[in-house]
């Protein structure tokens, strides 16, 4: 099993989510973020989006050096043979050939349990 962790840009979320179901990945975890990569980039505040939480509005605040940005992360857990597929299922939908189109990790992933029913394992996952 691998975990994926996927941090994309907010405007890519319902396409991503969307990708990912057609694909046959429609179980994942989406939560708010803020980060930075490596390079400082341009930081418009047109090109935030809104509503902001105000832990987003205080990132936004910052000297323009360390500027974080708001994005989503996406996490999902997925049969070693679904990897390739989850991969290229979120460069796809997310690549722009800008800075700050995110970034994916692949994490191995010993145990999965899921709560309701005790299933452990790949047959958790299913």
């Amino acid at each position: 099993m691998k975990l994926i962790l996927a941090v994309i840009r907010i405007a890519k979320m319902g396409e991503t989510k969307q990708a990912l179901a057609d694909a046959g990945l429609p179980s994942f975890t989406a939560m708010p973020v803020l980060g930075r990569g490596q390079g400082r980039g341009d930081f418009s505040p047109a090109k935030v989006p809104l509503p902001l939480l105000e832990d987003e509005t205080m990132a936004l605040s910052t000297n323009s050096g360390s500027r974080l940005k708001p994005k989503r992360m996406i996490t999902l857990v997925v049969k070693d043979d679904k990897k390739d597929l989850a991969i290229e299922t979120i460069l796809k939908v997310n690549h722009t050939g800008e800075s700050g189109d995110g970034k994916i990790f692949v994490v191995n992933t010993l145990e999965s349990y899921t709560v309701h029913s005790g299933l452990s394992g790949i047959e958790s996952l299913d």
